[in-house]
């Protein structure tokens, strides 16, 4: 029989191995958590008079733990429900219960006598065949496993996850000498088409891959910074977005992290690493080491390299332990990138530049890509599992060799050798050979430099994976447009891809959005999916730049045929007599969000962020938003004159009112903005497939065309009753009189405007409505005067 895993056992119930649970419950599977009994009862427990033998004593751990987590921000959990799902217990009384378990993941203390006591136990209990893994961060395997059995040492391997578990898409798996290579293989795939992770093969040394090279580029900026006598800010503000970074950078990273897991970290590479090249750098700075014992950990103590005192934050001055006012830095290198998009050629001219920031750039890059050079082999195999824990352990936009290509490796191999670095002998081989970049090929066959080998070879594929650029190559483009793509997905299926900035919905986008409709239904297409393959997001909404313009000159015929244009795009993606299925994933905001509610059915990815934001610049929804959140509230009421729906209007009314945004797909579908029956990917890459075969599901089944719907809305009574709740909000002064006039203004638009619950409403009179009050609330000098505060904020327009 084929291997499958449908419970699994989490053995430890700390901070990540209740996160663990958390993302494993998250994706469909039956969860068992143990973790040891308190060693003493409480004089809360005494005086309550419990004993040492009530579970709720003996489970404390791991139930306080699963609790506790459903007020962790982020949130650990994908609905706080799962907690419900994951059942606890403890390994005195419940260790039996593993044999019900299809894989246990050991995440108890890092201590190898107390791994190796708890594997021994764990023999006892266990089935034959059963996987166990564990979550250390650098342990060796044959230590571990030492005097235990062939079956347990076959089926025996690590499985590094990250943390925050749920967010952090990173996977680490490391084999044993011993390992059962099928065992190994199925969990690979395991995690990433269910559990939706990024696998990455690591070799068996510390700290493995992402923490490895991560943990070296780390230390060395925080002794680069004391060496040059540079700030915290100065720091971060460089190793930002402008070297492709996340926001978080170093400093903020570390916070994050904690400032103990940092030192641990360090001090285990320090001590394990002797014959390390680079060991010194891995020895902790002193101001960080006084900061860990001080216990300034960083967020979860509150402070760390920054502390937030009410609402500012304010910034470590390391050289005197005092925290001041954050400092806006300035440098001509960082201030000549920040309009480059490409992260490659933002990096590259960076570096070119001869001021302080720059060249400590250059310089830490340097190190970096020379140390991670000489990893390989060592922590991994190939360019390929060492970029990828970057990008996925890290965030950092590009990894350390698709850097090096993109700053051009020739010409930085010389620079290197005219400072006198050490460059790797075996990059000086593939110079040799004349080949002069990492990776190479297609975007159908991509290929990578195999340093073993010592030629191309290809890149895996994945099969339930669609490549857009691949198609594009293979002459499988139908349409095109500045604003979008169609596409032919195969099968008989159509697909639209949005290319803007953050795809932001502008007239090309709405165009294409019709073509495609039309040319389905003209030439008998099976569906549409609309997705992309951009990691931030699906659709950021309806870019308001030229709505500001036509405001401003008063052009209120093209803003309304503008408006009514992505009204009836949305529409007829409703309407129409194919399937159309809309693939989200990351932003899907505003006008973004009324496309995926427009659509038969939603793919969406676990990590979708969801709602109708338009309130925040003094708009309305107008792209039939607020025609969606009625049809979800309110579209299976009782066709009943009598029948009250202004509770269910009040739902709709509270998530636009309120900007809503969901954190995750399953909030989306608790918001309303999803729909129980639409249905949620954990793997990214394969999520265009998935909505793919959900078109064809819907097509075989005989699909039909929807019916337009009809709602029975209470017309003014309903507006009445909003405005006198909205009037006492006014009173209480917990909104101002424009906020107060913008609310009865929605309200108005979700009761249907002129009608009552003796007639029906179609969509098209709640879309004039939209589109009226739109316009009007757009030519209030305060909408505009928002609008344009965030411009020079540079924050985007969303709509």
């Amino acid at each position: 029989m084929a291997r499958q895993i449908k419970r699994v056992g989490v053995l430890g119930a700390g901070v990540m191995g209740t996160g663990i649970a958390a993302h494993l419950a998250g994706a469909g599977l039956d969860v068992l958590l143990l973790d040891i009994v308190p060693p003493k009862l409480t004089d809360e427990d005494k005086a309550r008079g419990i004993t040492r033998e009530d579970p709720a004593f003996r489970n404390r751990f791991a139930a306080s733990s699963l609790q506790k987590a459903k007020k962790s921000r982020p949130p650990t959990y994908h609905d706080p429900f799962d907690a419900d799902l994951i059942e606890v217990g403890n390994f005195e009384d419940d260790l039996h219960r593993i044999n019900e378990c299809d894989w246990l993941i050991e995440v108890i203390i890092e201590n190898l006598d107390i791994k190796r006591s708890l594997f021994a136990r764990l023999e006892e209990h266990r089935r034959p065949g059963t996987l166990i893994t564990s979550n250390t961060s650098g342990l060796k395997i044959a230590t571990m496993v030492d005097g235990r059995s062939d079956d347990f040492r076959r089926n025996f391997f690590v499985t590094h996850f990250f943390n925050p578990v749920r967010f952090m898409r990173l996977l680490e798996l490391v084999a044993g000498e011993e390992t059962d290579p099928e065992a190994f293989d199925f969990i690979i795939r395991f995690g990433r088409e269910v559990l939706g992770k990024g696998i990455v093969i690591g070799k068996d040394t510390p700290n493995f891959v992402a923490n490895r090279i991560g943990t070296y580029g780390m230390l060395y900026l925080l002794h680069a910074m004391e060496r040059e006598g540079m700030s915290v800010e100065e720091i971060d503000t460089l190793f930002g977005p402008p070297m492709g970074r996340p926001k978080s950078a170093v400093f903020r990273t570390g916070d994050m992290v904690g400032l103990d897991t940092l030192v641990h970290v360090a001090d285990h590479c320090h001590t394990d690493l002797v014959g390390d090249e680079c060991r010194e750098t891995f020895a902790v700075p002193g101001y960080l080491r006084e900061l860990v014992k001080r216990g300034w950990l960083g967020q979860k103590s509150g402070q760390g390299f920054y502390k937030k005192q009410g609402k500012e934050i304010r910034v470590l001055d390391y050289t005197t332990f005092e925290y001041q006012e954050k400092q806006k830095v300035r440098a001509d290198s960082i201030g000549a990138v920040r309009k480059i998009e490409d992260v490659g050629e933002r990096i590259k001219k960076l570096i070119a530049h001869d001021d302080k920031y720059a060249k400590l750039a250059w310089d830490a890059t340097a190190k970096v890509l020379i140390y991670a050079a000489n990893r390989m082999g060592e922590i991994a195999d190939d360019v390929v599992n060492i970029d990828s824990a970057m990008k996925w352990g890290f965030a950092w936009d590009l990894g350390p060799f698709e850097t090096w290509d993109a700053i051009g490796v020739p010409e930085s191999v010389e620079r290197m050798e005219r400072e006198g670095l050490p460059v790797p002998a075996n990059i000086k081989e593939m110079l040799g050979k004349g080949i002069t970049s990492f990776y190479s090929g297609t975007a159908s066959q991509p290929t990578y430099y195999d340093f073993h080998k010592k030629v191309y070879v290809d890149l895996p594929g994945d099969a339930k994976q669609i490549k857009l650029a691949a198609l594009s190559e293979q002459e499988k483009v139908i349409d095109k447009n500045s604003g979008a793509t169609l596409f032919d997905l195969g099968d008989g299926v159509l697909g639209v891809e949005f290319h803007t900035k953050m795809n932001a919905i502008d007239p090309d986008i709405i165009a294409m959005l019709h073509k495609a409709v039309d040319t389905a239904e003209a030439e008998g297409w099976n569906g549409v999916v609309v997705g992309n393959e951009n990691p931030q997001a699906f659709c950021a909404g309806a870019n308001l730049f030229g709505v500001i313009a036509a405001a401003s000159m008063k052009k209120w015929d093209d803003l309304t045929k503008m408006i009514n244009d992505l009204q009836q795009a949305v529409m007829r993606m409703r309407l129409c007599s194919v399937p159309v299925v809309t693939a989200p994933a990351g932003l899907a905001l505003g006008g973004g969000a009324e496309v995926v509610m427009a659509s038969d059915a939603v793919r969406a990815h676990a990590e979708t962020y969801m709602g109708l934001v338009e309130i925040g610049v003094g708009l309305i929804p107008a792209g039939g938003g607020c025609w969606a959140m009625l049809e979800r509230f309110c579209g299976n009421l009782p066709d009943d004159p009598g029948f009250d729906p202004l509770p269910f209007i009040k739902q709709a009314f509270t998530n636009i009112a309120m900007a809503k945004v969901s954190v995750g797909a399953d909030e989306a579908r608790k918001l309303g903005f999803l729909r129980p029956q639409d249905k949620i990917s954990f793997n990214r890459d394969g999520l265009l497939y998935d909505a793919k075969q959900t078109v064809l599901g819907l097509a075989r089944a005989g699909y039909r065309k929807p019916r337009p719907l009809k709602l029975r809305l209470p017309g003014d009574n309903g507006t009445a009753a909003f405005r006198w709740f909205v009037d006492g909000m006014e009173k209480g002064e917990h909104v101002t009189g424009h906020e107060a006039m913008i609310a009865g203004k929605l309200a108005r638009v979700l009761c249907g405007g002129d009608t009552s619950t003796r007639v029906k409403v179609g969509h098209q009179q709640i879309l004039d409505l939209e589109r009226e009050t739109f316009l009007s609330l757009l030519g209030e000098p305060k909408t505009i005067a928002r609008m344009q505060h965030m411009l020079q904020k540079g924050k985007p327009l969303r709509n």
